[in-house]
Protein backbone atom coordinates (compact mmCIF):
# COMPACT_ATOMS: atom_id res chain seq x y z
CA UNK A 1 0.00 0.00 0.00
CA UNK A 2 1.19 3.33 -0.83
CA UNK A 3 2.10 6.32 1.40
CA UNK A 4 -0.28 8.95 1.16
CA UNK A 5 1.93 11.19 4.00
CA UNK A 6 5.55 10.68 3.77
CA UNK A 7 7.51 12.22 6.87
CA UNK A 8 11.46 12.32 7.10
CA UNK A 9 13.80 13.93 9.44
CA UNK A 10 11.17 15.96 11.17
CA UNK A 11 12.44 18.51 13.99
CA UNK A 12 10.57 21.14 15.64
CA UNK A 13 12.85 23.17 18.39
CA UNK A 14 10.47 26.71 19.58
CA UNK A 15 11.95 29.98 20.48
CA UNK A 16 12.20 28.93 23.81
CA UNK A 17 14.14 26.29 23.25
CA UNK A 18 11.77 23.79 24.01
CA UNK A 19 12.34 20.46 21.65
CA UNK A 20 8.95 19.50 20.66
CA UNK A 21 9.91 16.44 17.90
CA UNK A 22 13.20 14.57 17.40
CA UNK A 23 13.83 13.17 14.02
CA UNK A 24 10.58 12.00 13.14
CA UNK A 25 10.49 9.65 10.30
CA UNK A 26 6.47 8.09 9.67
CA UNK A 27 4.68 7.00 6.24
CA UNK A 28 1.29 6.97 6.75
CA UNK A 29 -0.62 4.35 3.93
CA UNK A 30 -2.93 5.23 1.55
CA UNK A 31 -6.47 4.10 3.41
CA UNK A 32 -5.40 3.55 6.68
CA UNK A 33 -6.42 4.64 10.04
CA UNK A 34 -3.10 5.42 12.51
CA UNK A 35 -3.54 5.72 16.16
CA UNK A 36 -0.66 8.21 17.57
CA UNK A 37 -0.54 7.41 21.29
CA UNK A 38 1.08 10.03 23.93
CA UNK A 39 0.60 11.02 26.98
CA UNK A 40 0.36 14.85 27.33
CA UNK A 41 3.03 16.90 25.93
CA UNK A 42 4.30 13.68 23.77
CA UNK A 43 4.13 16.01 20.48
CA UNK A 44 1.60 14.70 19.21
CA UNK A 45 -0.44 17.74 17.91
CA UNK A 46 2.95 19.62 17.18
CA UNK A 47 2.90 17.24 14.17
CA UNK A 48 -0.24 17.48 13.28
CA UNK A 49 0.24 21.35 13.11
CA UNK A 50 3.43 20.84 11.24
CA UNK A 51 1.66 18.66 8.46
CA UNK A 52 -1.52 20.70 8.30
CA UNK A 53 0.57 23.68 7.42
CA UNK A 54 -0.17 25.54 11.20
CA UNK A 55 3.26 25.18 12.30
CA UNK A 56 6.77 25.63 10.23
CA UNK A 57 9.21 22.88 10.81
CA UNK A 58 12.53 23.68 12.51
CA UNK A 59 14.06 20.93 9.92
CA UNK A 60 13.02 18.06 7.60
CA UNK A 61 10.25 17.28 4.91
CA UNK A 62 6.46 16.35 4.38
CA UNK A 63 4.84 15.08 1.65
CA UNK A 64 0.81 15.02 1.29
CA UNK A 65 -0.67 13.04 -1.45
CA UNK A 66 2.15 14.06 -3.30
CA UNK A 67 2.57 17.67 -2.96
CA UNK A 68 5.26 19.26 -0.60
CA UNK A 69 3.66 21.06 2.37
CA UNK A 70 6.53 23.83 2.12
CA UNK A 71 6.96 24.02 -1.56
CA UNK A 72 3.18 23.45 -2.46
CA UNK A 73 1.52 24.52 0.59
CA UNK A 74 -2.00 25.17 -1.08
CA UNK A 75 -2.53 21.70 -3.31
CA UNK A 76 -1.02 19.86 -0.32
CA UNK A 77 -3.23 21.85 2.36
CA UNK A 78 -6.37 21.08 -0.13
CA UNK A 79 -5.97 17.56 0.29
CA UNK A 80 -5.96 17.53 4.16
CA UNK A 81 -8.76 17.89 6.87
CA UNK A 82 -8.64 18.50 10.45
CA UNK A 83 -10.42 18.22 12.94
CA UNK A 84 -8.58 20.21 16.17
CA UNK A 85 -9.15 19.12 19.96
CA UNK A 86 -11.03 23.23 20.82
CA UNK A 87 -14.42 23.43 19.73
CA UNK A 88 -13.61 26.33 18.55
CA UNK A 89 -16.77 27.28 15.92
CA UNK A 90 -18.78 30.47 14.59
CA UNK A 91 -21.50 30.14 17.67
CA UNK A 92 -24.30 32.64 15.62
CA UNK A 93 -23.83 30.65 12.26
CA UNK A 94 -26.01 27.95 11.01
CA UNK A 95 -24.79 24.39 11.04
CA UNK A 96 -25.66 24.14 7.45
CA UNK A 97 -23.73 28.14 6.85
CA UNK A 98 -20.88 26.98 8.31
CA UNK A 99 -19.95 23.81 6.51
CA UNK A 100 -20.63 25.34 3.45
CA UNK A 101 -18.15 28.18 4.40
CA UNK A 102 -15.38 26.07 4.85
CA UNK A 103 -15.91 24.71 1.91
CA UNK A 104 -15.49 27.78 0.16
CA UNK A 105 -12.40 28.30 2.01
CA UNK A 106 -10.53 26.56 -0.43
CA UNK A 107 -11.97 27.40 -3.27
CA UNK A 108 -14.32 24.62 -4.11
CA UNK A 109 -17.66 25.59 -5.73
CA UNK A 110 -20.59 25.45 -3.81
CA UNK A 111 -22.20 21.69 -3.64
CA UNK A 112 -25.28 21.61 -1.13
CA UNK A 113 -25.22 17.98 -2.35
CA UNK A 114 -22.47 16.89 -0.65
CA UNK A 115 -22.92 19.12 1.87
CA UNK A 116 -26.30 17.39 2.59
CA UNK A 117 -24.36 14.18 2.14
CA UNK A 118 -21.76 15.15 5.10
CA UNK A 119 -24.24 16.26 7.07
CA UNK A 120 -26.79 13.27 7.07
CA UNK A 121 -23.50 10.84 7.57
CA UNK A 122 -22.63 13.06 10.81
CA UNK A 123 -26.17 12.83 11.68
CA UNK A 124 -26.61 16.67 11.70
CA UNK A 125 -29.08 17.24 8.95
CA UNK A 126 -31.80 17.85 11.35
CA UNK A 127 -29.94 20.58 13.02
CA UNK A 128 -28.69 22.19 9.65
CA UNK A 129 -30.63 25.53 10.58
CA UNK A 130 -29.65 25.28 14.07
CA UNK A 131 -27.13 28.15 15.08
CA UNK A 132 -24.42 26.40 16.71
CA UNK A 133 -24.65 28.19 19.89
CA UNK A 134 -27.47 26.08 20.59
CA UNK A 135 -25.95 22.54 20.13
CA UNK A 136 -24.57 20.20 23.04
CA UNK A 137 -21.02 20.21 22.72
CA UNK A 138 -20.76 16.26 21.47
CA UNK A 139 -23.02 18.32 18.20
CA UNK A 140 -20.71 20.80 18.21
CA UNK A 141 -18.00 18.55 17.77
CA UNK A 142 -19.87 16.62 15.19
CA UNK A 143 -19.93 20.04 12.86
CA UNK A 144 -15.96 20.40 13.08
CA UNK A 145 -15.44 16.85 11.64
CA UNK A 146 -18.50 18.17 8.97
CA UNK A 147 -15.78 21.38 8.40
CA UNK A 148 -13.02 19.58 7.88
CA UNK A 149 -14.93 17.41 5.39
CA UNK A 150 -16.57 19.80 3.62
CA UNK A 151 -13.53 20.48 0.94
CA UNK A 152 -13.86 16.65 0.55
CA UNK A 153 -10.52 15.80 1.63
CA UNK A 154 -8.17 12.77 0.98
CA UNK A 155 -6.56 13.03 4.43
CA UNK A 156 -8.53 13.57 8.05
CA UNK A 157 -6.74 14.68 11.37
CA UNK A 158 -8.60 14.16 14.08
CA UNK A 159 -6.98 15.06 17.26
CA UNK A 160 -8.59 13.79 20.54
CA UNK A 161 -11.75 13.76 18.66
CA UNK A 162 -13.67 12.02 21.51
CA UNK A 163 -12.33 14.53 24.52
CA UNK A 164 -15.04 15.04 26.86
CA UNK A 165 -17.65 13.06 25.46
CA UNK A 166 -19.89 10.49 26.29
CA UNK A 167 -19.38 7.02 25.98
CA UNK A 168 -22.16 6.49 24.01
CA UNK A 169 -21.19 9.24 21.37
CA UNK A 170 -17.62 7.87 21.56
CA UNK A 171 -18.85 4.84 20.12
CA UNK A 172 -21.35 6.61 17.66
CA UNK A 173 -18.19 8.67 16.48
CA UNK A 174 -15.57 5.30 16.15
CA UNK A 175 -18.43 4.16 13.82
CA UNK A 176 -18.41 7.19 11.53
CA UNK A 177 -14.47 6.98 11.37
CA UNK A 178 -14.48 3.81 10.29
CA UNK A 179 -16.93 4.77 7.80
CA UNK A 180 -14.86 7.58 6.66
CA UNK A 181 -12.34 4.92 5.91
CA UNK A 182 -14.13 2.83 4.17
CA UNK A 183 -14.69 5.77 1.47
CA UNK A 184 -11.49 5.77 0.90
CA UNK A 185 -10.56 8.69 3.48
CA UNK A 186 -7.04 8.37 5.51
CA UNK A 187 -7.83 8.48 9.21
CA UNK A 188 -4.93 9.83 11.50
CA UNK A 189 -6.25 10.56 15.25
CA UNK A 190 -4.70 11.55 18.42
CA UNK A 191 -6.02 9.69 21.74
CA UNK A 192 -5.38 9.25 24.95
CA UNK A 193 -7.76 7.07 25.15
CA UNK A 194 -6.08 3.01 24.56
CA UNK A 195 -9.65 1.40 24.23
CA UNK A 196 -9.77 4.31 21.13
CA UNK A 197 -6.42 3.20 19.86
CA UNK A 198 -7.56 -0.50 20.41
CA UNK A 199 -10.91 -0.65 18.88
CA UNK A 200 -9.82 1.60 15.39
CA UNK A 201 -6.72 1.37 14.57
CA UNK A 202 -4.97 -0.53 11.54
CA UNK A 203 -1.39 0.65 13.10
CA UNK A 204 -0.64 2.01 16.11
CA UNK A 205 2.39 4.92 16.78
CA UNK A 206 3.67 5.59 19.69
CA UNK A 207 5.52 8.84 20.58
CA UNK A 208 7.08 10.41 23.93
CA UNK A 209 8.83 13.30 24.82
CA UNK A 210 8.98 14.33 20.82
CA UNK A 211 10.28 10.68 19.38
CA UNK A 212 8.17 8.23 17.84
CA UNK A 213 8.74 4.94 19.77
CA UNK A 214 7.53 2.42 17.36
CA UNK A 215 4.58 2.32 14.56
CA UNK A 216 3.40 -1.10 14.28
CA UNK A 217 0.78 -2.74 12.90
CA UNK A 218 -2.02 -3.41 16.26
CA UNK A 219 -1.71 -6.94 15.94
CA UNK A 220 1.71 -7.40 15.30
CA UNK A 221 2.25 -5.20 18.22
CA UNK A 222 0.11 -7.23 20.21
CA UNK A 223 1.95 -10.15 19.51
CA UNK A 224 5.48 -8.78 19.59
CA UNK A 225 5.21 -7.28 23.01
CA UNK A 226 2.02 -8.51 24.77
CA UNK A 227 2.42 -10.94 27.13
CA UNK A 228 0.19 -13.46 28.23
CA UNK A 229 -0.81 -14.57 31.88
CA UNK A 230 -1.33 -18.14 32.77
CA UNK A 231 -2.99 -17.64 36.35
CA UNK A 232 -3.05 -21.25 38.46
CA UNK A 233 -5.61 -21.45 41.57
CA UNK A 234 -3.85 -23.82 43.82
CA UNK A 235 -5.51 -27.28 45.46
CA UNK A 236 -2.40 -26.41 48.17
CA UNK A 237 -0.25 -24.10 48.78
CA UNK A 238 3.42 -24.36 47.63
CA UNK A 239 6.65 -23.05 49.11
CA UNK A 240 7.80 -21.67 45.88
CA UNK A 241 7.08 -20.23 42.59
CA UNK A 242 8.76 -21.64 39.00
CA UNK A 243 11.60 -18.83 37.20
CA UNK A 244 8.54 -17.52 35.13
CA UNK A 245 6.07 -17.43 37.56
CA UNK A 246 4.87 -15.28 41.30
CA UNK A 247 3.09 -16.42 44.16
CA UNK A 248 0.12 -14.58 45.57
CA UNK A 249 0.49 -13.72 49.54
CA UNK A 250 -1.29 -16.87 50.97
CA UNK A 251 0.63 -19.16 48.76
CA UNK A 252 -1.98 -20.42 46.79
CA UNK A 253 -2.46 -18.41 43.54
CA UNK A 254 0.52 -18.91 41.04
CA UNK A 255 0.82 -16.99 38.41
CA UNK A 256 2.71 -17.74 35.21
CA UNK A 257 3.97 -14.88 32.61
CA UNK A 258 4.79 -16.36 28.93
CA UNK A 259 4.87 -14.97 25.39
CA UNK A 260 1.78 -14.48 23.38
CA UNK A 261 2.59 -17.58 20.96
CA UNK A 262 3.65 -20.01 23.85
CA UNK A 263 0.66 -22.67 24.28
CA UNK A 264 -0.11 -23.58 28.10
CA UNK A 265 -0.30 -27.29 27.59
CA UNK A 266 3.36 -27.93 28.35
CA UNK A 267 3.69 -25.93 31.47
CA UNK A 268 0.76 -27.00 32.79
CA UNK A 269 2.33 -30.57 32.62
CA UNK A 270 5.67 -29.59 34.22
CA UNK A 271 3.21 -28.15 37.60
CA UNK A 272 1.79 -31.60 37.01
CA UNK A 273 4.90 -33.55 36.74
CA UNK A 274 6.07 -31.49 40.04
CA UNK A 275 3.55 -32.70 42.09
CA UNK A 276 1.65 -29.14 41.80
CA UNK A 277 -2.11 -29.99 43.27
CA UNK A 278 -4.17 -27.74 40.53
CA UNK A 279 -7.57 -26.32 41.59
CA UNK A 280 -8.45 -24.32 38.93
CA UNK A 281 -6.91 -22.22 35.77
CA UNK A 282 -7.26 -19.34 33.40
CA UNK A 283 -5.22 -17.48 31.12
CA UNK A 284 -4.84 -13.35 30.63
CA UNK A 285 -3.80 -11.52 28.02
CA UNK A 286 -1.56 -7.90 28.17
CA UNK A 287 -3.50 -5.25 26.96
CA UNK A 288 -2.54 -2.24 24.85
CA UNK A 289 -2.30 -0.17 27.82
CA UNK A 290 0.31 -2.19 29.64
CA UNK A 291 1.98 -2.17 26.37
CA UNK A 292 1.81 1.65 26.16
CA UNK A 293 3.01 2.42 30.02
CA UNK A 294 5.94 -0.28 29.40
CA UNK A 295 6.73 1.61 26.18
CA UNK A 296 6.91 5.11 27.71
CA UNK A 297 8.19 4.13 31.08
CA UNK A 298 11.10 2.48 29.65
CA UNK A 299 12.18 5.11 27.78
CA UNK A 300 12.23 7.49 30.40
CA UNK A 301 14.23 4.85 32.42
CA UNK A 302 16.68 4.79 29.64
Amino acid sequence: MSAIVSIKGLNKTYASGFVALKSVDLEIKRGEILALLGPNGAGKTTLINIVCGIVKPTSGTVIADGHDIQRDYRRAREAIGLVPQELSTDAFETVAATVRFSRGLFGKKRDDAHVEKVLKALTLWDKRDNKIMTLSGGMKRRVLIAKALSHEPTILFLDEPTAGVDVELRHDMWKMVRGLRESGVTVILTTHYIEEAQEMADRIGVINKGELLLVEEKAALMKKLGKRKLIVELAEPIAEAPANGTLSNDKKTLTLTFDAGTTVGPMLGELNRAGVQIADVRTEETSLEDIFVGLVHGKEAA
